[in-house]
């Protein structure tokens, strides 16, 4: 597996197999804390290959640097299938996220796990507006 694309962003949607991802961001700004960002969505591009086809659980967690979650980690059952002649194929997933509470200014991490295992992350920074 590998992942082409793991993005916080204003908007992203599923069209048809097509992923439409807009303001593609890794930092918040607030004049102070806590801070709660009102709406964004996670975007993820996975590539799997045929020997991986088959029931997985994908899990998306957005931490802070002690690990403590900043929201309830996301649980999402995903089903990998080749189509005919294939020898990869890509799943799309969009998490809308509302009400995103942030505690304190610092970094976060934005973290994949694929089956129980940690296959990547993405950063977030939450730095003071001057």
């Amino acid at each position: 597996m590998k992942i082409e694309l793991l993005a916080l962003a204003d908007f992203a949607a599923d069209y048809g197999g097509k992923l439409s991802v807009i303001g593609i961001f890794d930092t918040i700004f607030a004049r102070q804390m806590p801070a709660v960002h009102p709406h964004c969505c996670l975007a993820v591009k996975l590539r799997f290959d045929k020997d991986e086809e088959g029931p997985k659980r994908l899990r998306l967690a957005i931490c802070d640097d002690d690990g403590k979650l900043v929201l309830p980690a996301m649980e999402i059952p995903i089903q990998v299938a080749m189509p005919p002649d294939a020898p990869t194929n890509t799943i799309q997933v969009v998490a809308n996220i509302g009400g995103m509470k942030i505690e304190s200014f610092g970094e976060y991490s934005i973290d994949l796990e694929l089956d129980g295992r940690h296959e990547g992350s993405s950063p977030l920074y939450a730095r003071q507006m001057k």
